[in-house]
């Protein structure tokens, strides 16, 4: 079956003052996102997503990691990620979850910007020009709260009720004046390992 984009939409943002201090370098913040036909539409309850799953994903994996590259200039330059989608109304969560919960999707960027966390996510339904929101952390490290941002974005005319959309969003850092300090300070304040972070 064959991958049927509809449309890319890309979403810059520079931040250069926040809390009516000057960043000491702007902050970009980005996603790109392409709108498809559910595969699954139409189909009743499908019971194996696979086939699909291993004939699309990869594809929409490669596609945005190349956008998210163009936009931020190169892998180096993106130091927080993520992923999100949203099905249509007529679909389920799981055919959004399904096209990017998968490696054949999220190694593309991965080994992109050569991370070692976790794609954060978040994978939802709702009409055309719904909140597309794809958290952020940082790509190397979970526990680094100055990567803890969000992108948010939406689409007019999307998803209509039997499309996707899938996104990919990025950073070039953290926020400008983060001072809350991270996992690792609390671990230590409460006097727990940070080999075993649970204290089982």
């Amino acid at each position: 079956m064959p991958i049927e984009i509809r449309k890319a939409v890309d979403f810059i943002e520079e931040i250069f003052v926040e809390g009516d201090r000057a960043a000491a370098r702007p902050l970009k913040i980005f996603a790109s996102a392409l709108v498809l036909r559910n595969p699954w539409a139409g189909r009743g309850f499908v019971e194996d997503l696979t086939p699909e799953i291993r004939v699309i994903s990869s594809e929409l994996g490669r596609i945005l990691t190349a956008r998210m590259l163009a936009i931020a200039g190169d892998g180096d330059k993106i130091e927080a990620y993520g992923k999100a989608c949203v099905t249509g109304l007529n679909g389920e969560i799981e055919h959004g979850s399904a096209l990017i919960h998968t490696l054949r999707f999220g190694n593309h960027y991965r080994e992109a910007v050569e991370a070692k966390s976790y794609l954060a996510f978040t994978n939802s339904r709702g009409p055309a020009n719904c909140p597309i929101v794809v958290p952020l952390m940082h790509k190397n490290d979970s526990g680094i709260r100055s990567h803890y941002l969000t992108v948010q974005l939406s689409i007019p005319d999307a998803p209509n009720q039997d499309e996707v959309i899938v996104a990919l969003g990025g950073a070039t850092g953290g926020r400008p004046h983060h001072r809350i300090g991270d996992r690792y300070q609390d671990l230590r304040d409460l006097g727990q390992s940070l080999d075993n972070p649970a204290g089982i």
